[in-house]
């Protein structure tokens, strides 16, 4: 048990790294919760910093998910006598890959560094996603795609991509007999069902027709950026 609990607290505590809000703060001398949307995001990154800061704190963002699931998770088997198994029915392996993957996004969303006001964990469960089954979450991601090019709106693909996420998991595996993890799918579904809520004000304005849309994703040149829409 001691080795889940250190693989799940670093995690945690790389997860909690808060890119958006060091960026704005050491590049920019603002902070990033107090403009936009008001999200430690990288989609508000976007928004008020510009497509280069923005890519930054994504692929950072991004890192933290992929780094959690397929390094930090292998520590598990170097700390004691290695993990423990939980349950009977689920492999290892793929309990850890979760176990420091959900951590990560929790340390995204809740990050200890910034007073537990993070970003709504989308970017960093796809990077954990990665990390962990890359073909279905890649499903979503041209979901997400599709979406936010067709719609221009960055919430909605989220919200979407996120639903439909363990569904192609279950079809993978029922459908087509790929090799996937129970653990793998019950999770998932947790994680896609947290991010979810984290976008109930997205939600909300998109009902009553009051969500920001993107503009354009042309360079900001630097500048703050408060009418470029982007949830």
């Amino acid at each position: 048990m001691l080795s889940i609990f250190v693989v799940v607290i670093i995690s945690y505590l790389i997860g909690s790294i808060p890119s958006s809000l060091w960026t704005g703060k050491l590049f920019f001398g603002i902070d990033i919760r107090e403009h936009g949307s008001g999200n430690a995001g990288a989609t508000n990154t976007f928004r008020i910093l510009g497509w280069k800061a923005g890519t930054a704190v994504l692929l950072f963002d991004f890192g933290k998910g992929l780094i959690s699931t397929t390094v930090i998770s292998q520590l598990a088997w170097h700390i004691g006598s290695g993990p423990v198994v939980l349950y009977s029915n689920w492999d290892v392996e793929p309990m850890m890959l979760i176990f420091a993957g959900v951590a990560a996004v929790i340390g995204h969303m809740f990050p200890i560094y910034a007073k537990f006001n993070g970003g709504k964990g989308a970017a960093t469960a796809c990077g954990m996603l990665y990390g962990i089954e890359p073909v279905s979450i890649s499903i979503s991601l041209a979901v997400f795609l599709i979406v936010m090019f067709t719609t221009r709106y960055v919430s909605l693909g989220s919200i979407i991509s996120s639903f439909i996420y363990p569904f192609s998991q279950l079809i993978l595996r029922y459908g087509y007999g790929w090799e996937i993890d129970g653990s793998v799918i019950l999770l998932s579904s947790i994680l896609a069902l947290g991010i979810i809520i984290k976008h109930k004000e997205n939600i909300k304005r998109l009902l009553s027709g009051n969500e920001n849309r993107v503009k354009s994703f042309k360079p900001s040149n630097g500048r703050i950026n408060e009418d470029q829409s982007v949830t």
